[in-house]
């Protein structure tokens, strides 16, 4: 058998060559295509006049509320993410099939019901916000009700990321690290954490990108108030409502290339504890 011949194993599905051809065809379509008109849409205002956009003082305000509450939202949800994926892995309790299956509402609700009701609960005159506001708080039409939203859509992507990780580790390794003489923390941070790590870089870098471009359960509890609850994604909707395609073509490409060089980081990290730990090569 020649040498060649040693790589070509028989399989289900056409050659590598029409695969890759395939795949890349595809990618550019889908992603690359529409991505690279974007840039070049903002660039027909040339240098002086993409930085001048791009620097506003309402954009660099809207940017700042946007990625800002969506890195507070994807921390939050990790922690608690977290917690719930293993109490849903570890334990049996009555209803938790039904507890599980809640967990992916946020992925079936439309966008504007979720906003419609997070709204309803934490306005003045809403249920949590009455009790709040006795205390002098204020949640909706403020950054903190745009991140309890950006909190409620981005969960369902952290569990779904960790709970089938956590499936695979059994419950024998934690028996060993205690038999072995280690006490709950130690085996948390040395036994369960190293494996956990790529899943929660992931559901964090998911649930942040999912929550930095949200915009219909967002707009209904943020207010819009400019330099204080305006998110960029709006910004992008009221350019176009004002024929500024150029103006929005420049929002979006710098959301474009934060984002991308954000998530580029977290991927780099993430490679890394795979070789660390050696899991998931």
């Amino acid at each position: 058998m020649t040498r060649l011949g040693r790589f070509r194993q028989p399989s289900v599905i056409p050659g590598f060559g029409l695969t890759l051809g395939f795949t890349l065809t595809y990618f550019s379509l889908i992603i690359l295509v529409p991505l690279v008109a974007l840039v070049l849409r903002s660039t027909g205002l040339g240098w002086n006049g993409f930085w001048t956009a791009a620097l506003d003082p309402r954009v660099l305000a809207a940017l700042r509320t946007s990625f800002v509450t969506a890195l507070i939202a994807a921390g939050v949800n990790v922690v608690f993410g977290t917690l719930i994926a293993w109490v849903l892995v570890r334990y049996r309790f009555p209803g938790r099939r039904i507890f599980d299956a809640m967990v992916d509402l946020p992925f079936a609700l439309p966008t504007a019901v979720a906003g419609i009701a997070l709204t309803a609960i934490y306005a003045p005159n809403g249920f949590v916000g009455q009790i709040a506001g006795q205390f002098g708080w204020r949640i909706a039409y403020t950054p903190i009700g745009i991140t309890i939203a950006m909190i409620f859509i981005g969960l369902p992507f952290v569990v779904r990321t960790i709970q089938p990780i956590l499936e695979e580790v059994s419950k024998e390794v934690e028996e060993a690290s205690a038999t072995l003489g280690a006490n709950r923390f130690q085996t948390i941070s040395r036994v369960l954490l190293p494996s956990l790590t790529p899943a929660i870089l992931t559901g964090f870098a998911l649930a942040f990108a999912r929550a930095v471009g949200e915009y219909g359960s967002v707009i209904f509890i943020a207010g819009n108030i400019p330099f204080v609850s305006e998110i960029a994604p709006l910004l992008i909707v009221i350019r176009l409502e004002e024929f500024n395609y150029a103006g929005a073509a420049v929002i979006a490409t710098v959301m474009l290339v934060i984002s991308f060089a954000m998530l580029f980081v977290l991927n780099l990290i993430q490679a890394w504890s795979r070789r660390r730990y050696g899991y998931g090569s």
